[in-house]
């Protein structure tokens, strides 16, 4: 006996809004019926006493401490605005008071 119907199906596809065609019922019935039964197999699978994981491979991010350091082209980037006031970029207006 099949755990999916076509009707489960088209309620899918309509849940998530698919515009699935009616002669492809048949094959994702099918296909969801496969991933089913792949799921049962590996609800099958003992894991107690392993760690729950998230990915096959642990991966660390490697960064590095932040740090303020001057630079010495300031004066010259600022000097490149349209509008500056002190060590500023003067922008125009965007939200009314």
């Amino acid at each position: 006996m099949s755990r999916i119907s076509s009707d489960d199906v088209r309620k899918v596809a309509k849940l998530a809004r698919l515009d699935l065609p009616e002669e492809k019922i048949a094959t994702y019935t099918g296909q969801l019926e496969s991933i089913l039964e792949y799921v049962g197999q590996l609800e099958q699978v003992e894991t107690e006493g392993v760690p729950e994981t998230t990915r096959a491979v642990e991966v660390t991010n490697v960064t590095r401490a932040d740090g303020v350091s001057p630079t010495p082209v300031r004066e010259d980037i600022l000097s490149q605005a349209p509008q500056r006031e002190g060590d500023f970029y003067r922008v125009p207006k965007i939200l009314a008071d």
